[in-house]
């Protein structure tokens, strides 16, 4: 990079420090010293070693699993950097925790992802950079600049390279259509859904297969897979209807509760997911799980941000 492109400060906390190192190496720029303590009692301690004074700060943290402690850690090194008189501060947070939370669904709950929006805020962020929000409209939760990522491109790479004609892309839920017709769109391909009832949160139960699978390669599409109840439900009636065989695509793979147990017991063929968020021990001993780094594409966004190019301009 030029001496213009340089001026800048990398930090990390520690949810997901692998990627940190992959973006630090993309940007030819190491990460600068930050130092995370706990107190006795779980209070987390935060001290910046390095002098940030009127400098564009990068912090890289996704709130994943623990949620609460990464996002807690986050909200704090804002803090701190803020009174340390960083000029900018901007999150970048691959996996932004509580976005499924973006609406009342029933009475007297909470609307976390905008209240998440505000804590960053006030922490003292005066950007976000994210990737595949659950819904768009989160954007709108913020009262500063948001830079929605999309791994697309990582996928579509791999896709393209790996998969060959009569393929069908397909939405696991109606909430899904857009992205996965962008998937369809831009690999040539039909386009399936899966009619999706829920009867209660990380419960799923698939209904009906929306387009013709028949002996087809089937991709199904979706921005995460959790406790995997949705994925296998569908891929269970997507093989019904005899599709030739069944993979998937996620940007965000939390994995949780059961996910991997499913997995293993689902016909499903491959899972193909990014490194927003790191593997849990046993799934990253699950042979059906391949994992894509999204690392450069990252960097680059926060080299464009820096800068004041286009970060659109990466997804066109």
């Amino acid at each position: 990079m030029s001496p213009k492109e340089n001026n800048f400060c990398i930090f990390s906390g520690n949810s997901n420090p692998d990627l940190s190192d992959k973006i630090s190496q993309y940007l030819d720029k190491p990460l600068c010293g930050a130092i995370i303590k706990r107190f006795s009692d779980g209070e987390i301690q935060i001290e910046i070693d390095e002098n940030v004074r009127t400098k564009d700060v990068f912090v890289i943290q996704s709130t994943c699993h623990p949620v609460n402690d990464n996002l807690v850690e986050l909200l704090l090194m804002i803090d701190a950097l803020k009174r340390a008189s960083a000029r900018r501060i901007t999150a970048v947070i691959p996996y932004y925790g509580y976005a499924r939370q973006d609406k009342k669904v029933a009475p007297r709950v909470p609307i976390s992802a905008k209240l998440v929006a505000d804590l960053l805020t006030t922490s003292g962020a005066t950007r976000v950079i994210t990737m595949d929000l659950h819904a768009g409209q989160i954007q709108g939760f913020f009262n500063i600049p948001v830079d929605n990522l999309y791994a697309a491109p990582v996928l579509l790479e791999y896709i393209k390279a790996n998969f060959n004609n009569d393929l069908v892309i397909v939405s696991p839920d109606a909430g899904g259509v857009e992205r996965a017709r962008a998937f369809a769109k831009r690999m040539n391909a039909g386009l399936a859904i899966v009619d999706k009832r829920r009867s209660a949160p990380n419960k799923a139960q698939a209904m009906a297969v929306i387009g013709d699978v028949t002996n087809k390669t089937v991709i199904i599409q979706d921005d995460m897979i959790d406790t995997a109840g949705t994925l296998t439900e569908a891929v269970n009636a997507i093989m019904e209807k005899g599709a030739r065989e069944v993979h998937a695509c996620c940007a965000h793979p939390v994995l949780s509760g059961p996910a991997v147990d499913r997995i293993n017991a689902s016909p499903i063929t491959s899972i193909v997911c990014t490194d927003t968020i790191p593997l849990n021990e046993k799934a990253a001993a699950c042979d059906k799980i391949k994992v894509l780094s999204i690392s450069n594409l990252v960097g680059e966004a926060i080299i464009r941000s820096y800068t004041g190019d286009s970060v659109t301009s990466l997804f066109v």
